[in-house]
């Protein structure tokens, strides 16, 4: 049975104006905390040596057309 999300959205808001407990609540926003963290602390350090290095090579104007990246990557795509 798949979620209406919009319905699932007000029932979550329209109970949560009801909670008076406090712990609760706090779970509750810890679990949104959770849910916004930064990606960029949880890759490892290659990865981002790697994405570093291809934003410098986009600054620098050092970029290959998409054409040429197909034919490398073609069979992933």
């Amino acid at each position: 049975m798949e979620i209406d999300i919009k319905t699932a959205k007000i029932d979550l808001i329209q109970w949560l104006t009801t909670l008076e407990d406090s712990t609760l609540i706090r779970k509750i926003m810890d679990l949104r905390e959770s849910e916004m963290k930064d990606w960029w602390k949880n890759i490892s350090e290659a990865e981002k040596k790697s994405i570093d290095k291809g934003i410098h090579q986009a600054e620098t104007g050092n970029l290959k057309p998409q054409s040429e990246a197909r034919k490398i990557y073609g069979k992933w795509l």
